[in-house]
């Protein structure tokens, strides 16, 4: 690779890593967001930024909700949309239907082990995930890739650091603006010295 194509991919990877940390500030008041590191690599392409999964937890935030759940170790809800699909969240604010069935702000239901996770009045959620009803288990709220506690009336906070990512911002764009007087300068050496053999001719 040439200068240029180093330089290039050098303003590749800045705006990459910009995209990564605007994304984790723009989810600072997510509940249950899992931010996105950026981590570097040189490569036979030059340089490249790749974004990694932070496994960290957010801290447990108290509501004193009954329905507000927080998962305390690895692991994730799982949560069903009106078109069948389920997703993955650690966001675990959730209410009561008319029915019963805890949903979320988006209106999808949690699962439990059998199907949307119904919790009736005087029914409560133990640590174990377990819908206890007069000391009688009547479901568990499903949680996938992991043995986490549950917590009743809490929510998990993001782990986003904000200073950190005001300062990967500010970086990113620094390496930004280097990469690009580099590409100019480049590019201005090789259209004189184009125009130097052009005069010798």
């Amino acid at each position: 690779m040439d200068g240029i194509a180093w330089a290039s991919s050098a303003m590749i990877a800045a705006r990459t890593r910009l995209e990564i940390a605007t994304d984790n500030l723009a989810n600072v008041s997510t509940d249950g967001f899992h931010a996105e590191l950026a981590r570097g690599a040189l490569t036979a392409n030059g340089v490249e930024i790749v974004p990694v999964a932070d496994r960290g937890h957010g801290a447990l935030r108290f509501t004193g909700r009954p329905y507000d759940l927080a998962l305390v170790g690895d692991g994730t809800f799982r949560v069903r949309a009106d078109d069948g699909r389920i997703t993955a969240t650690r966001n675990g604010q959730f209410s009561r239907d008319r029915f019963g069935v805890l949903q979320d702000d988006a209106g999808r239901a949690l699962l439990g082990l059998h199907g949307p996770l119904r919790v009736p009045d005087g029914a409560r959620i133990d640590e174990r995930g377990r819908v206890l009803l007069a000391g009688k288990r009547i479901d568990r709220v499903l949680v996938s890739g992991g043995n986490a506690a549950v917590r009743s009336g809490f929510i998990e906070t993001p782990n986003v650091n904000a200073i950190g990512e005001m300062v990967s911002v500010l970086a990113a764009q620094r390496s930004f603006e280097s990469a690009e007087k580099v590409v100019s300068a480049i590019d201005g050496t090789r259209q004189k010295a184009s125009n130097d053999v052009a005069r010798l001719k």
